[in-house]
């Protein structure tokens, strides 16, 4: 007792280095959460000291804030409460998946609450919740003991020592930058976290957004990249290429989709995708790189429906939150529209999710059929829409034209969490061998939801080959599974975390090319095989793929076609937002029909989702079957006329259209 009131009369008693204190040990606990282990934090100091320093500088810059105040010392407990809360919402993010807590997960926060039963048991949520309420509950009350400052404290020296501590946390970030001990670029989020720390990357992640301008962008850079042919044909979709018709070309995105067999340590008792295996070896295949690692599905897709690269933006950005809900981009989707094609989303999951509703208007899609608008979806222990439904989606979007489609499919069966207990009583595959036996179970999990993915691209592919129309389809893993045995040094071949596979078939003969695609070069690919060759991005791709300047040259097309002034197009972007269609299949309502007391709708294309409305007013709804809806009010069936059919996601939230 004797060495702590020593320790607190030789120290302490100077608010400055308490103040210090605080913001140290703030730190250590935040790193020690982030690396799941007690000793973690410990760690990271002794491993880089100098970058563990400068994160407690910058925390100690926010707490100095509190300098600011006349109850200093509850401001320094209430930012550093606030940083500590940060610090366990990343750790229990990291529990789950393999990307750290960013700012864009505050963007997300109603996407991630609405699918957080998928992640975490009722027990563990309580868990979590108590455990949080716990920790605000010692706050309040070590702040409510907290005393305030003296009444004659002197302001002048407290805005001194607040201006001195900014000052040197923007000198020695500054330094650091320029000498390169801290990095600002992050080609692996998980990776920049851990080795920058969480608080510096976690700020990052906030002011670091967009595309920075290029340092010699100007109209004649930007229009130089292309030859003078390339601008007045292809560029931004110059309209018809003078053919009659175009082969139907479909992607199909697979949630975490990989091949085990890349895994050391891992045997099955069988191959859970030999329809995928059989595709790859009979047709044009290869390693898939993905910008993204065990979650980022939707930066995936925003690659290979633009055509642009997601590390030009911010880390650990999502251009659909930050930029697509407002702002038209061109895609491949408006590309082929400008030559006839009709252009459908689908998902088997919600329609908001990353603002999909919105963000696909922007991207030059028709249609987008969301799990709103399917029917018999059946789902995973985990709760996740399982992939069988997208066959019957798929084919509805064909047969919903007369013309060529485009259709750029997003599965969702194989995400995470997988669980770590025994889930799956009878498996039909089991794991002989895992790299670790914590993580047996994980691993049986996903490997049998991985085998009923295979299924459905083998049914799915069996169903178009009996088309009478010229398909492409592709289909590639967006990125490798939230699983613990996944890392750079626990995968065979020399692969690293970044790659999954792809592969192309068709229903008539293409010939056999097999290599390693780019997700924002694999639209390109296809496209020139096809002999498509419309499209901003496209043609860069297909024409400049191979130039000294491409990576350059890639930054500062997108700069000027999302950010600058759009020289591209001549000043002026001239792609408009689609007035896009909920669901391929019109959802009409017929009449109202009395059966004793009860009030029944007949129409068609009705789901689980579907919602009568009169007058404004939501009417409580029970679905019965895909043409008839069971009324729980009394109405007037007169009124048939004003009733309105719309679909609601399970928040009952009303999806973007409204169909009468």
């Amino acid at each position: 007792m004797a060495g702590i009131k020593t320790f607190y009369r030789k120290y302490l008693h100077n608010v400055i280095a308490a103040v210090v204190l605080l913001a140290i040990l703030t730190n250590l606990i935040i790193e020690t959460l982030a690396r799941q282990s007690i000793w973690g934090g410990f760690l990271f100091f002794l491993q880089s000291p100098l970058i563990f320093l400068y994160n407690s500088l910058l925390i100690l810059a926010t707490i100095s804030l509190g300098f600011l105040f006349k109850r200093r010392a509850a401001a320094f407990a209430t930012i550093s409460f606030i940083w500590i809360i940060l610090g366990i919402v990343n750790g229990i993010i990291l529990s789950k998946r393999m990307t750290p807590f960013t700012v864009y997960d505050i963007l997300s926060f109603k996407e991630g609450l609405s699918i957080v039963s998928n992640y975490f048991s009722v027990l563990q949520m309580v868990l979590i919740a108590a455990g949080i309420a716990l920790v605000v509950a010692l706050f309040v009350f070590l702040r409510r003991k907290i005393p305030k400052h003296g009444k004659h404290a002197n302001h002048k020296r407290r805005v001194a020592v607040v201006a001195v501590i900014m000052l040197i946390t923007f000198g020695v970030s500054g330094l650091l930058i320029r000498t390169g001990m801290i990095e600002t670029y992050f080609p692996n989020l998980a990776y920049g976290f851990r080795d920058n720390g969480f608080p510096y990357c976690f700020i990052n992640t906030w002011f670091n957004t967009g595309i920075g301008k290029p340092e010699d962008y100007s109209k004649e850079k930007v229009r130089s990249v292309f030859t003078k042919k390339e601008m007045e044909t292809t560029v931004a979709a110059k309209g018809s290429d003078g053919k009659e018709s175009h082969p139907n070309i479909l992607f199909l995105q697979m949630e975490a989709f990989m091949d085990p067999e890349t895994v050391k340590g891992l045997r099955l008792s069988e191959d859970a995708i030999p329809n995928f295996r059989k595709l790859m070896k009979n047709n044009s295949s290869g390693r898939f790189l993905s910008p993204a690692v065990g979650a980022g599905t939707a930066n995936v897709e925003f690659e290979v429906m633009t055509g642009m690269s997601v590390h030009f933006f911010g880390p650990g950005e999502y251009p659909h939150k930050s930029l697509l809900e407002d702002t038209v981009c061109e895609s491949v989707a408006y590309d082929l529209k400008s030559i006839g094609y009709f252009t459908h989303a689908i998902h088997n999951h919600r329609a908001t999710f990353y603002g999909r509703n919105q963000v696909f208007a922007n991207l030059g899609f028709d249609t987008f059929t969301s799990v709103e608008y399917m029917n018999k979806v059946n789902r995973t222990p985990k709760n996740w829409a399982k992939d069988y439904v997208l066959t019957q989606q798929i084919t509805d979007a064909l047969k919903s034209t007369k013309g060529s489609d485009y259709i750029y499919t997003i599965s969702v069966e194989g995400h995470g969490a997988y669980p770590e207990e025994k889930v799956l009583e009878n498996p039909g595959i089991a794991v002989e061998e895992s790299p670790s036996e914590e993580t047996k179970y994980a691993w049986e999990y996903y490997v049998n939801q991985l085998n009923e993915m295979d299924e459905f691209i083998g049914e799915l592919v069996k169903k178009l080959k009996t088309y009478d129309e010229e398909i492409v389809l592709v289909i590639y893993g967006d990125h490798l599974p939230n699983l613990p045995d996944i890392s750079d040094d626990k995968l065979k071949y020399g692969r690293n975390t970044y790659e999954t596979d792809y592969v192309i078939w068709s229903n008539f003969q293409m010939k056999q090319k097999d290599q390693d695609l780019k997700a924002y070069d694999i639209s390109a690919e296809v496209l020139d095989r096809l002999g498509i060759k419309q499209g901003t991005m496209v043609t860069y791709h297909q024409n400049h793929k191979n130039s000294k300047d491409y990576e350059k040259n890639l930054e500062i097309l997108q700069y000027d076609m999302l950010y600058g002034e759009k020289y591209i197009y001549n000043g002026k972007n001239p792609f408009k937002t689609t007035e896009m269609k909920m669901g391929v299949k019109d959802i009409r309502i017929n009449k109202v029909v009395k059966i004793g007391d009860k009030y029944y709708i007949k129409g068609k294309n009705f789901t689980e989702s579907s919602r009568i409305s009169l007058d404004g007013k939501i009417l409580k709804t029970i679905y019965l079957g895909s043409t008839v809806l069971g009324l729980q009010e009394e109405v007037d069936p007169l009124d048939v006329s004003k009733m309105k059919v719309s679909q609601f996601d399970k928040e009952d939230k009303e999806i973007l259209s409204t169909t009468e």
